[in-house]
């Protein structure tokens, strides 16, 4: 006959609370299954290591504050992707700021300059092409 008397029992609790990053090549093209490790405030052993969900998505309890590291690893079809994501946990444990990659922060000065340089391309290539037919 069964008991439940020595029978093993596995326990929870449920917390609103933690950091989430979702890491993406494309808003449409998540970072599915990526391995990461997290690194807490001046840490040199992984506090936590594993890989994303299916959406790209990271989450991770902070156990004190100051910056955290968060290391993103993917390789593909045109070789290994990369990130390194620094947070900024306050002192009650929530996050205080993040630290956008260079292009994340200056996104349309990046397009302005790569159509400024495409219109100068094509420029300079419709004058050698009129020079050559002309001369």
């Amino acid at each position: 006959m069964y008991s439940g008397a020595g029978a093993h029992t596995v326990n929870y609790h449920v917390e609103n609370k933690g950091i989430s990053i979702r890491v993406f090549y494309d808003v449409d093209d998540p970072a599915c299954y990526a391995s990461y490790e997290i690194f807490g405030p001046a840490d040199t052993l992984v506090h936590q290591k594993g890989r994303t969900d299916k959406n790209g998505v990271v989450s991770f309890l902070p156990d004190r504050n100051g910056t955290w590291t968060v290391k993103v690893y993917d390789e593909s079809d045109h070789g290994m992707h990369a990130a390194q994501i620094e947070v900024n946990i306050n002192e009650d444990l929530f996050m205080d700021s993040f630290k956008k990659p260079l292009v994340a922060k200056h996104t349309k000065a990046f397009v302005g300059m790569s159509l400024i340089l495409a219109l100068f391309g094509l420029w300079t290539l419709i004058k050698s092409f009129t020079k050559r037919k002309n001369g």
